[in-house]
């Protein structure tokens, strides 16, 4: 193995090689799919040397029928060699204490279970859509496929290529409502001499406005670890980087609402073209105070063409579950997504 081998070249090599030959003749005419996939920064393409210390290695996720998962499981613990291209087949994952195969069998819809909550071929409703995070979507549809035979796969990742329009347009009038909710708080906060407090929420609005490029775009957010790098990969990232970055390392009030101001101002620009909305300017003066405030008239643009009568109840402002919560025990868990987010709709 080379010092540069990615993690995504190591699983089609371990398949290409190992695995599928073997299935081929253990198991012929076996349907089966096999990609790199769930978690792991192999899976964005991210990995480096860094990433090889722990959970990285010979991966693959391998989906069968229901009564076929027991017979591969057993025929791969017997037959897959002890090495492969220099690596173990066998090793232990964070927390695990024994060293196993990660070749990982089962059935599609227990991995889409296990990463949404829910099987996407079946349709996604309102309330599934504001179930997931970017990232257990990303855990599905980014990482390469290498044998899909039926086609299932691909049509699971097909249906959350994106959010339904309306669902769009709601989940990014909250963010708007989400940046309307403090962006005055942040001058008022700098005013009060609370110059750590008045950081705090320029940082938090300006995790909020990148999220919002990720929407704008029709790209899923990953989680904090690899947030601002795919941020930095967006095809505006170069226009909103700076801004984004004059924010965060702003030593007064005025360069920090002005570093905010004018990220909210090409993200509206690019809304505008996108015909979201047709808002002449991001901000507008917070009653006689020197502060900024979202012009009320983004949100009311946004939300008024809804016309899905399940997306025009939700409340505003709450969005979808990562709009809702930043904590990775809530995030991570799919059926406490779910549980939540229908909670807030009763």
């Amino acid at each position: 193995m080379n010092d540069d081998t990615t993690g995504i070249a190591l699983a089609r090599a371990y398949h290409r090689r190992i695995v599928g030959p073997l299935l081929a003749s253990r198991f012929p005419g076996l349907a089966y799919a096999a990609g790199r996939l769930g978690p792991g920064s192999d899976v964005l393409g991210l990995d480096d040397n860094r990433s090889r210390d722990h959970d990285w290695g010979l991966r693959l996720q391998l989906f069968v029928a229901d009564d076929a998962i027991g017979e591969v499981s057993a025929c791969l613990d017997q037959a897959l060699p002890e090495t492969f291209d220099g690596l173990p087949t066998r090793f232990a994952l964070t927390g695990e204490s024994r060293p196993r195969h990660h070749v990982d069998v089962s059935s599609l819809p227990e991995f889409l279970r296990s990463r949404l909550g829910f099987d996407s071929r079946a349709g996604v409703s309102t309330s599934d859509w504001l179930s997931l995070t970017g990232q257990a979507v990303l855990e599905v549809v980014a990482g390469p496929v290498f044998v899909d035979a039926d086609g299932e796969l691909g049509r699971a990742r097909q249906a959350l290529d994106w959010y339904p329009d309306d669902v769009w347009r709601y989940v990014v009038a909250c963010d708007w409502a989400r940046l309307a909710q403090e962006l005055p708080l942040m001058g008022r906060a700098a005013e009060l001499g609370d110059d750590a407090g008045a950081r705090i929420i320029g940082a938090r609005l300006t995790q909020v406005a990148m999220h919002l490029s990720f929407l704008l775009e029709r790209r899923w957010p990953p989680y904090a670890k690899w947030f601002g790098t795919l941020f930095g990969s967006l095809p505006r990232a170069a226009e909103l980087q700076p801004h984004a970055d004059a924010v965060l390392a702003a030593a007064d009030a005025d360069s920090r609402q002005r570093g905010l101001a004018a990220l909210l101002e090409g993200l509206l620009a690019q809304q505008n073209e996108l015909g979201l909305t047709d808002v002449a300017r991001a901000t507008v003066p917070f009653w006689d105070r020197p502060f900024l405030h979202p012009d009320p008239a983004i949100v009311t643009q946004l939300l008024d063409p809804i016309a899905d009568e399940d997306v025009r109840r939700l409340p505003l402002g709450l969005g979808s579950i990562e709009q809702r919560s930043d904590n990775p025990a809530l995030l991570t868990d799919p059926q406490a997504r779910r549980r939540t987010v229908q909670a807030d709709e009763t």
